[in-house]
């Protein structure tokens, strides 16, 4: 890659624009005129497809003293507003990346990207891929094998290719065939995944052809065989329709008479700052993170510069081919952003609700709007504490309440729904919903394999990994921030401790960049604190403990691609010192890479980092080993990651939160008889639950 920056006047007419705040998301204004700048580089009929444009962040040294000055009501710095574009010259391996600034209408820096380095999907290119695979004459040849029933409608998944280091410079998608239920031909939303099929065409996407067919093998082994008319499973739909629905679920109402509790500022055409019982920040969304959070504060004092999920890996475990090189990245293979849910369509979020919405890039560098893709509503979250005094029987009891932050992105088959969740005690949760339909491919009748969990008939769901990795950049009362972590041990027995349950904490200080992992046998618990202020109770460095669930980290060999390429993979906790740029765990660029170009390698400088800018990455997921009450769609699964206070309040916080009474929360008995104002949830005539208001 050439590193090389080249700044290039523009030949474009001047475009007033009114200054927005340095991290505030792009308008629709400045994706166009990124796209003009791009396009002023080159000769007049020149193709694009653009695959991000997107803001490029101040570097970090110029955005903290803005925002300082922001809270103390100073005078405000100058920071140009710059975007992000890489695209390529379209139809051809020519990929770039650029940076331009806005500010002074001028692209600052165009280089064309080297070998094996491979730009992220979009919609457009998926929808090209799908039809040039269903078009092509050998893939037509081989369907018509199946001897399928007229009207039967087959369906293709473009899958990023993956990497196997075997023939794969070229960027290409391996895709996937299945067919809708040929019994009912006009269900549209008919469960193809029921139906799997043992084609499996590579389309190249600078030739836009089909290179190859491979057939899937079907048996317990590598073998695979032609195409042939087999037996036809019955179908297995999620849909309400074709469900016989419970009857005795009553309406559950969440109803905020008076509103709810949090304010929205609107700061320009795109900023959005949220204020909700001592907690303050900014929500800015993007094509590949979706949901970004800022200058996080609690009660004024700073937390956290920057929060987003990072990258997200999820490798399969059949070492058949061409399944071997299944292992998405689905942030930076296509972006959750580009993939995110318009939440107002269906009962995603309850109670009074504000939603945000965003603005992206298509391929060919217009704004694409994105209408409310965040929600933001509260929830009650149970008892916050409680303690009843046994002497006089007097309770005293809070009830805690949530902010959620909550986005849902749709990836194929895959949905996960991802939430920021703030409580009334300074604790601050990360939770990822897996649902959705498990992938599938076809198995033969009467074979079973360790590596799957046969769903339906003729079809297995192959045992994978969800891994996570979230982008902690703390600012804990300031910049300068360490990780350290404690762990339990028993005190040998001796005079002091005759009986042998006496233990005690150490405190170990993370002297430089690495990897490291969570211990459970010793307790061992990762915080970041700052030396430099200190509780004004027991004197103790303030700071913010990390509660992070187990997790098997990656399965694949250490020599695999699958691990090489999820950098963040093999460890619970990764502390790297902070450099601009360094957002994504997985490098700038999943589509086919290699590796090398992520947190494991930055780790791999061993930077000092007491008392340091620094960066945590907080690994988690699940291991999915499949099973069938996971099909047709899955229930959710739940995983959390949780930032909680330590030593930095003086007490708890949740104490001046009002007592929880009935004058207040206003519940009933089961049999009590009543009538309010309500949200419900009505049954259509087809079984449709929607939402509805009744005033």
């Amino acid at each position: 890659m050439s590193t090389d920056q080249v700044s290039y006047a523009s030949m474009a007419a001047p475009v007033k624009q009114t200054p927005a705040h340095p991290i505030c998301p792009i308008t629709a204004a400045e994706i166009r005129q990124s796209a003009h700048l791009i396009r002023s580089l080159y000769p007049a009929k020149t193709d694009f497809s653009f695959k991000v444009i997107t803001l490029e962040e101040p570097d970090k040294a110029h955005l903290v003293p803005y925002l300082d000055a922001e809270h103390s009501r100073g005078r405000l710095p100058h920071i140009d507003r710059k975007t992000f574009v890489c695209y390529y010259l379209r139809n051809t391996d020519k990929f770039h990346e650029a940076t331009v600034n806005l500010s002074q209408r001028r692209v600052e820096s165009n280089v064309r990207l080297g070998p094996n380095v491979h730009g992220p999907g979009d919609w457009e290119e998926i929808l090209q891929v799908e039809k040039i695979a269903l078009e092509d004459e050998g893939v037509r040849a081989e369907i018509a094998k199946l001897g399928l029933p007229k009207g039967t409608a087959v369906i293709s998944d473009p899958w990023i290719y993956g990497s196997d280091g075997i023939n794969d410079d070229r960027r290409m998608y391996q895709c996937f065939l299945y067919m809708r239920d040929p019994n009912d031909p006009p269900n549209v939303d008919s469960n193809h995944y029921a139906f799997p099929l043992a084609i499996s065409p590579v389309v190249d996407c600078v030739d836009l052809k089909v290179i190859r067919i491979d057939m899937c093998p079907t048996g317990a082994d590598h073998a695979t065989k032609e195409a042939q008319a087999s037996w036809i499973p019955p179908p297995n739909e999620y849909t309400p329709e074709h469900q016989k629905l419970r009857t005795d679920l009553k309406p559950l109402n969440v109803v905020q008479p008076e509103g709810a509790s949090f304010k929205v500022t609107k700061v320009g055409e795109t900023g959005e700052i949220i204020e909700w019982q001592k907690w303050s920040f900014r929500v800015g969304f993007n094509q590949r993170e979706g949901m970004v959070l800022y200058d996080v504060r609690y009660a004024g004092r700073s937390l956290f510069y920057r929060l987003a999920l990072s990258d997200m890996n999820i490798p399969y475990g059949d070492p058949r081919a061409p399944f071997h090189k299944k292992a998405a990245f689905d942030l930076g293979d296509a972006g959750a952003g580009a993939m995110a849910n318009n939440l107002k369509l269906g009962c995603d979020c309850l109670g009074s609700i504000h939603y945000l919405s965003a603005v992206l890039a298509t391929a060919e560098g217009e704004p694409m709007p994105m209408e409310n893709v965040v929600c933001v509503h509260e929830q009650d979250a149970g008892i916050g504490w409680k303690h009843t005094n046994y002497r006089t029987g007097r309770a005293a009891v809070v009830r805690s309440r949530e902010l959620v932050i909550q986005s849902i992105i749709t990836v194929a088959n895959y949905e996960y729904i991802m939430a920021f969740m703030f409580n009334q005690a300074g604790e601050l949760t990360y939770e990822v919903r897996a649902t959705g339909i498990v992938s599938t491919q076809p198995i033969d009748e009467g074979v079973e394999v360790p590596w799957g969990t046969i769903v339906h008939p003729g079809v297995l769901a192959v045992h994978h990994q969800h891994i996570f990795s979230l982008r902690v950049d703390p600012a804990i009362d300031g910049h300068a921030n360490r990780l350290v972590y404690d762990e339990i041990h028993p005190m040998p027995v001796s005079d002091f401790n005759p009986h042998g349950v006496g233990y005690t904490v150490s405190e170990t200080t993370v002297q430089e960049s690495a990897g490291l992992d969570i211990n459970y046998d010793t307790a061992r618990t990762f915080k970041i604190l700052n030396e430099s202020s200190r509780n004004p109770v027991n004197g103790k460095a303030v700071g913010y403990k990390i509660h992070a669930p187990a997790f098997q980290k990656m399965v694949a060999d250490p020599d695999s691609f699958h691990h090489k390429r999820a950098e963040f993979a093999d460890h619970n906790i990764y502390v790297t010192k902070y450099h601009d740029g360094e957002l994504y765990a997985g490098g700038k660029y999943t589509n086919q890479s290699r590796g090398g170009a992520g947190v494991r390698a930055w780790a791999n400088r061993k930077e000092p980092i007491v008392d340091a800018d620094i960066v945590v990455w907080l690994q988690f997921g699940l291991q999915h080993v499949t099973r069938i009450e996971d099909f047709p769609v899955m229930p959710c699964e739940i995983i959390k990651v949780q930032l909680k206070p330590v030593n930095f309040f003086d007490k708890n916080p949740a104490l001046d939160v009002p007592p929880s009474n009935q004058e207040f929360n206003r519940s009933t008995l089961v049999t009590e008889q009543h009538k309010q104002p309500t949200v419900e949830g009505r049954v259509g005539e087809e079984g449709v639950v929607c939402c509805s208001s009744k005033l």
